[in-house]
Protein backbone atom coordinates (compact mmCIF):
# COMPACT_ATOMS: atom_id res chain seq x y z
CA UNK A 1 0.00 0.00 0.00
CA UNK A 2 1.34 3.47 -1.06
CA UNK A 3 0.34 6.66 -0.16
CA UNK A 4 -0.15 9.21 -3.16
CA UNK A 5 3.70 10.36 -3.19
CA UNK A 6 4.58 6.88 -3.82
CA UNK A 7 6.07 6.62 -0.91
CA UNK A 8 5.10 3.38 1.58
CA UNK A 9 2.63 3.67 4.37
CA UNK A 10 4.53 1.89 6.45
CA UNK A 11 8.34 4.20 5.55
CA UNK A 12 10.05 5.81 7.96
CA UNK A 13 11.06 9.12 7.66
CA UNK A 14 13.77 11.27 9.26
CA UNK A 15 14.16 11.07 12.95
CA UNK A 16 13.72 14.62 14.75
CA UNK A 17 14.94 15.87 18.30
CA UNK A 18 13.10 17.49 20.36
CA UNK A 19 16.23 18.96 22.61
CA UNK A 20 14.52 20.61 25.45
CA UNK A 21 12.71 17.46 26.51
CA UNK A 22 16.15 15.57 25.78
CA UNK A 23 17.29 15.06 29.29
CA UNK A 24 20.73 13.31 28.24
CA UNK A 25 20.05 9.78 29.73
CA UNK A 26 22.01 7.46 26.78
CA UNK A 27 19.22 5.22 26.60
CA UNK A 28 19.03 6.02 23.03
CA UNK A 29 23.11 5.78 22.71
CA UNK A 30 23.34 2.67 24.56
CA UNK A 31 19.69 0.71 22.59
CA UNK A 32 21.06 2.13 19.18
CA UNK A 33 22.28 -1.59 17.03
CA UNK A 34 24.07 0.71 14.71
CA UNK A 35 26.16 2.65 17.03
CA UNK A 36 24.86 5.95 15.24
CA UNK A 37 23.81 8.39 18.09
CA UNK A 38 26.39 10.32 19.67
CA UNK A 39 25.43 12.59 23.06
CA UNK A 40 27.64 14.22 24.97
CA UNK A 41 26.49 16.47 28.29
CA UNK A 42 27.47 18.18 30.93
CA UNK A 43 26.08 18.72 34.91
CA UNK A 44 24.94 21.89 36.18
CA UNK A 45 23.71 22.16 39.63
CA UNK A 46 20.27 24.05 39.79
CA UNK A 47 18.24 25.41 42.65
CA UNK A 48 14.33 25.75 42.31
CA UNK A 49 12.09 28.00 44.58
CA UNK A 50 11.55 26.53 47.64
CA UNK A 51 13.82 23.54 47.62
CA UNK A 52 16.24 22.95 50.28
CA UNK A 53 19.00 22.10 48.24
CA UNK A 54 20.55 22.08 44.27
CA UNK A 55 20.06 19.05 41.92
CA UNK A 56 22.25 18.29 39.30
CA UNK A 57 20.79 17.99 36.02
CA UNK A 58 22.24 16.93 32.58
CA UNK A 59 22.36 19.69 29.77
CA UNK A 60 22.36 17.91 26.41
CA UNK A 61 25.94 19.90 24.59
CA UNK A 62 25.75 17.79 21.25
CA UNK A 63 23.78 15.39 19.71
CA UNK A 64 24.63 13.67 16.43
CA UNK A 65 22.75 10.95 14.00
CA UNK A 66 25.00 9.74 11.26
CA UNK A 67 22.13 8.45 9.31
CA UNK A 68 24.60 7.04 6.82
CA UNK A 69 24.97 4.16 9.46
CA UNK A 70 21.28 4.52 11.08
CA UNK A 71 19.29 1.13 9.71
CA UNK A 72 15.89 3.24 10.53
CA UNK A 73 14.71 1.07 13.03
CA UNK A 74 13.34 2.81 15.68
CA UNK A 75 14.32 1.56 18.66
CA UNK A 76 15.68 5.33 19.44
CA UNK A 77 12.40 6.43 19.18
CA UNK A 78 10.86 3.38 21.16
CA UNK A 79 13.00 4.03 24.08
CA UNK A 80 13.13 7.56 24.62
CA UNK A 81 11.15 7.97 28.12
CA UNK A 82 10.71 11.81 27.20
CA UNK A 83 9.46 11.51 23.97
CA UNK A 84 12.59 13.72 22.91
CA UNK A 85 12.76 11.48 19.84
CA UNK A 86 10.50 10.81 17.00
CA UNK A 87 9.60 10.03 13.18
CA UNK A 88 8.96 12.93 10.97
CA UNK A 89 7.54 12.00 7.51
CA UNK A 90 10.78 14.18 5.67
CA UNK A 91 12.04 11.95 3.29
CA UNK A 92 14.16 13.98 0.82
CA UNK A 93 17.62 14.87 2.48
CA UNK A 94 20.21 13.28 0.91
CA UNK A 95 23.87 14.80 0.92
CA UNK A 96 26.81 15.07 -1.41
CA UNK A 97 28.73 13.47 0.96
CA UNK A 98 28.85 10.71 3.72
CA UNK A 99 29.98 13.70 6.45
CA UNK A 100 26.49 15.46 5.21
CA UNK A 101 24.52 12.71 6.48
CA UNK A 102 25.58 13.26 10.00
CA UNK A 103 23.24 15.95 11.55
CA UNK A 104 23.52 17.65 14.45
CA UNK A 105 20.49 19.31 17.34
CA UNK A 106 20.37 22.50 14.93
CA UNK A 107 19.70 20.51 12.11
CA UNK A 108 17.70 17.24 13.89
CA UNK A 109 15.10 20.08 15.57
CA UNK A 110 14.61 22.00 11.95
CA UNK A 111 12.95 18.37 11.43
CA UNK A 112 10.38 19.53 14.02
CA UNK A 113 9.21 23.06 12.19
CA UNK A 114 8.34 21.48 8.69
CA UNK A 115 5.02 20.26 7.74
Amino acid sequence: MTNPSGIPAQAHGVIALTASACTSCMICVRECPAWCIELESHDEEVTEPGARRPRTVSVLDTFTIDFGLCMYCGICVDVCPFDALEWHSEFDYAAGSPGGLIQGINELESWQSKP
